[in-house]
This record gives C-alpha cells, sequence and structure tokens, in this order.
C-alpha cells in the first residue's frame, strides 16, 4: 500500500471531492477497508512528505517520517484514538510532532556535510545563485526551528503549505483569530531573527 513517494505537485496531490465522499471514504478507512486506505494514502501522501521536507530540507528524513506518519495513522484506527474533527488536520499535526520530536533528539543546530546537500539547481542555472538559495532555505529552517512549535506549524501551513487562515484553524483546531494571532507574532519573531543572521 505504501509505495515510495510519487512526484507530484501541489495541485495534483488530491483529487477533488465533497466533504461526504470524504467521510464515507474515512469511515471506510476506520474498518481497515485496504482500498479506501490506499486512497488516503495517494491524497495525503506528497502533501505530508512536502510538509516535512520543507521543515527539514532532508530527502531520506522526510520520506521516513512521512512513512512514520501513515503508520501512526494506522496504530491509532486499530488502538480507536483517530482523528476527532479535521482528519488532514489530525495527519499535520502528527507530521508537526515527529518533525519537532527530530530536531529534540538532534539537537536544535545539526551540521550538514556539503556532500550530503542533494542538487537543486538545473544544469543551466549559475551555482553561485543555488548556493544562495541553498543557503537562504537553510536560513529560514533554522529560523522556524527557534519558534514556539504552534508558530512554527501556523508558519508552515500558511505560507509554506499555502492553507488558509480558516484552513488552518481547522486543522489546528483553533479560533482564526488565534491563527492570525499566532501568525503575526510568528513572522514578527522571523523578521528579528532573520535580520540578526545578517548582521
Amino acid at each position: 500500500m505504501f509505495k515510495g513517494r510519487p512526484s507530484r505537485g501541489r495541485n495534483d496531490e488530491a483529487l477533488p471531492v465533497t466533504e461526504a465522499d470524504e467521510e464515507q471514504l474515512l469511515a471506510k478507512a476506520m474498518q481497515f477497508d485496504d482500498a479506501a486506505l490506499g486512497e488516503l494514502y495517494d491524497r495525503y501522501e506528497a502533501r505530508i512528505y512536502g510538509y516535512i521536507y520543507r521543515r527539514t530540507g532532508d530527502q531520506i528524513l522526510a520520506e521516513d517520517l512521512t512513512a512514520q506518519v501513515f503508520l501512526k495513522m494506522l496504530e491509532s484506527i486499530r488502538d480507536q484514538k483517530a482523528w476527532h474533527s479535521s482528519f488532514s488536520g489530525w495527519l499535520y499535526r502528527i507530521a508537526h510532532n515527529l518533525v519537532v520530536d527530530t530536531y529534540r533528539r538532534k539537537g536544535r543546530h545539526s551540521a550538514v556535510d556539503l556532500e550530503d546537500v542533494p542538487q537543486t539547481a538545473a544544469e543551466s542555472q549559475n551555482p553561485e545563485e543555488t548556493v544562495e538559495q541553498t543557503l537562504d532555505a537553510e536560513r529560514l529552517r533554522s529560523a522556524i526551528r527557534r519558534l514556539t512549535d504552534e508558530q512554527a506549524e501556523v508558519v508552515s501551513l500558511r505560507f509554506l503549505e499555502g492553507y488558509s487562515i480558516a484552513e488552518v484553524a481547522g486543522m489546528m483546531n483553533r479560533t482564526e483569530g488565534a491563527i492570525k494571532a499566532l501568525q503575526y507574532r510568528a513572522v514578527a519573531t522571523l523578521r528579528t531573527l532573520l535580520y540578526d543572521q545578517m548582521l
């Protein structure tokens, strides 16, 4: 059922479905229906992988943590401790917690061997631009890691995943006002952290 990560864009990841379709699919998944579980994996795997990859910058780690998210999903269904409201929000919460736990185990600042950095640019792109983009991405990831867990989750879901405030509020089981406040504080903190890194 859980195969390698397909190369799909965010817009191709999930087929448009109604809430009723999603509810029927989730009800079948709760009964361990293989087709329903496979469909849920197909709909959410690329989004969860993307979320984790943008938080970690590590393809292998992101693939591993993505697999763990879906294993935890199966364990929770088995133990009847699954989602209560938003299935996608619940999956993102599992992914977020796994990322946080990983950084707590590794320590907040870990070195990356330059030989282990994945190639991110086309051959025709200027190598200096590629290095600058890689450094900018790592600075941003480093700054996001210094936010509170909730602020980091809001920033990731809003700006890296592209969800609306209403969608993030549903995923995190918070009010839209609370999400706006978290976002405001997170952006202000990020601005300060990124400015300090440039000095």
